[in-house]
């Protein structure tokens, strides 16, 4: 065998073609791109209300809070639970099929 038929990797265009990656990539963008959209589409509605509302934004709910500061603090809760969703997502749907992918490449670079 020479060199470098041994240090030859796996074949990335054949892996990329297998349908563990269809489906690792179906299911990435199934969560990935509504999420995304979502989430841009709740921004924009804080950044509108901000311009356009100035009279609800500035509602009182208690003291010196207003529903403008409560919409601006719950973006930053909800960019953490888009991250503890997508953790969660992660390890039980894309997780054990990265790993067979991982398992095959590995065991066929061999």
């Amino acid at each position: 065998m020479s060199t470098t038929e041994q240090t030859r990797g796996p074949d990335w265009s054949a892996v990329e073609q297998s349908a563990d990656f269809a489906v690792l990539r179906r299911r990435l963008r199934g969560f990935v791109f509504p999420m995304t959209a979502a989430f841009l589409v709740w921004y924009l509605l804080y950044v509108l209300l901000s311009d356009y509302a100035h009279g609800f934004m500035s509602t009182k709910v208690f003291g010196n809070i207003n529903i403008g500061l409560i919409f601006g603090l719950l973006q930053f809760v909800s960019t953490f639970v888009i991250t503890w969703l997508y953790v969660r997502y992660a390890n039980r749907k894309l997780d054990p099929i990265a790993d067979k992918i991982r398992a095959e490449i590995e065991g066929g670079a061999k």
